[in-house]
């Protein structure tokens, strides 16, 4: 079992006794993004207006050799950056025509980013959407292939389901999706459960970022681009001028024909020194992907023996079954108290996350067993103050 709560210190002794269980959330940094964070300060202050050669040179190189090196990519290059993953969804929506309606196939379960903006779009009559229901999981897969059999201009869907952990099969995707344009949010999926792009990478874009597992926090978001997919965006920053632009015809504006066409313009750099420390740092220790995936694994299966439901946690209440391989890693208790627990576990200092009825507990590579059978102590203690609240309130 891993034991790697040194190299989160910092995050760790600055409350010492709170309980962080939402990985799937805002996940802690380890130490070695503090310096990262300082080093771009001082490459700041030392390069001033000469920094960007660095930023977009070695520092952007790097980051994208992580990611290529992670989803098994075969060109570094195919990678654009962003401060967050809705500039890449405007990106991608304005590579199509304005005289008809985007046609949009996707799932009833995608994240805010995505699923409040195509309803406002849809308000206007810009984008028409079809939105296959993820649950029942046992079908869903056949059931989302059914649906991309007919036309579509864009097919979005997550590889991991923030409200659930279901993990789907973007193999599947990548062979149904036709001559759509393939997007894969990758956000709860990377640096939590491994994944390999080498058979879609010609064909899907691959979104995600620094914020959750990749344990670098904010401003680190990426996409892949595969070749000759949305090669010439009107959503269009300064930066995407730079690399190697395609010859411009008839006076167009020119684009790159690698990542740099997504490119937006000027941004916080700190979280690619964050999240290159933070590669760094697991490559030197040789944690992989998988290990992280196992450690989180382990972790759930010890806590679902540990409160063997108690406290109503039982494994009925379980949105993905907990036998179910396909699940990333938190476990989602559907439960109509959800936001009440939520709230008494946050007065117990305990940091879950609650989504309407499901509250979502996550775990990840700064827990052990320890924390876990806390947590459990803690579940229970929260229970016991609601029961005795609820006694007190009903025998007034």
């Amino acid at each position: 079992m891993l034991d790697l709560r040194p190299y989160f210190s910092k995050f760790l002794n600055a409350d010492p006794g709170r309980l962080h269980f939402a990985a799937h959330s805002h996940h802690p940094w380890p130490d070695v993004t503090r310096d990262a964070q300082i080093q771009a300060w001082d490459d700041a202050a030392r390069l001033v207006d000469d920094k960007w050669e660095r930023i977009l040179g070695p520092v952007l190189n790097e980051f994208q050799t992580h990611v290529a090196g992670h989803l098994n990519l075969p060109d570094p290059s195919t990678v654009a950056v962003a401060p967050n993953t809705h500039e890449f969804l405007k990106r991608i929506l304005s590579c199509f025509p304005t005289d008809r309606p985007i046609r949009i196939l996707t799932s009833d379960s995608e994240f805010h980013s995505f699923s409040r903006q195509i309803a406002r779009l849809e308000e206007d009559g810009s984008v028409i959407v079809t939105r296959v229901p993820v649950e029942p999981f046992a079908t869903f897969e056949d059931r989302f292939l059914s649906a991309a059999r007919n036309a579509h201009d864009v097919v979005f869907v997550s590889q991991v389901f923030f409200n659930s952990g279901f993990a789907a099969d973007i193999r599947k995707f990548a062979e149904a999706a036709g001559d759509s344009m393939l997007v894969i949010d990758g956000y709860h999926a990377f640096m939590a459960r491994p994944a390999d792009l080498a058979d879609v990478a010609d064909r899907a874009f691959y979104i995600a970022g620094g914020y959750k597992y990749a344990m670098s926090g904010e401003g680190a978001c990426f996409m892949h681009c595969p070749p000759g997919w949305g090669p010439r965006p009107r959503d269009t920053g300064w930066y995407a001028a730079f690399g190697d632009l395609s010859k411009a015809q008839s006076g167009q504006v020119a684009y790159s024909e690698d990542g740099w066409r997504f490119m937006g313009s000027t941004f916080d750099p700190s979280g690619l020194y964050r999240f290159n420390a933070v590669m760094r740092w697991l490559a030197e220790a040789g944690i992989t992907v998988d290990a992280i995936h196992d450690h989180a694994l382990s972790l759930q299966e010890h806590f679902l023996r540990q409160i063997d439901g108690r406290a109503g946690f039982g494994r009925e209440t379980l949105v993905v079954p907990p036998n179910e391989p396909r699940r990333g890693n938190f476990l989602t208790f559907d439960r109509p108290d959800a936001q009440q627990i939520y709230h008494h576990l946050k007065m117990q200092r305990v940091v879950t996350d609650v989504r309407g009825s499901r509250l979502r507990l996550g775990f990840g590579i700064y827990q052990t067993r320890e924390e876990v059978d806390e947590l459990v102590h803690r579940i229970d203690r929260a229970a016991s103050l609601r029961q005795t609240q609820h006694t007190a309130s009903t025998s007034v």
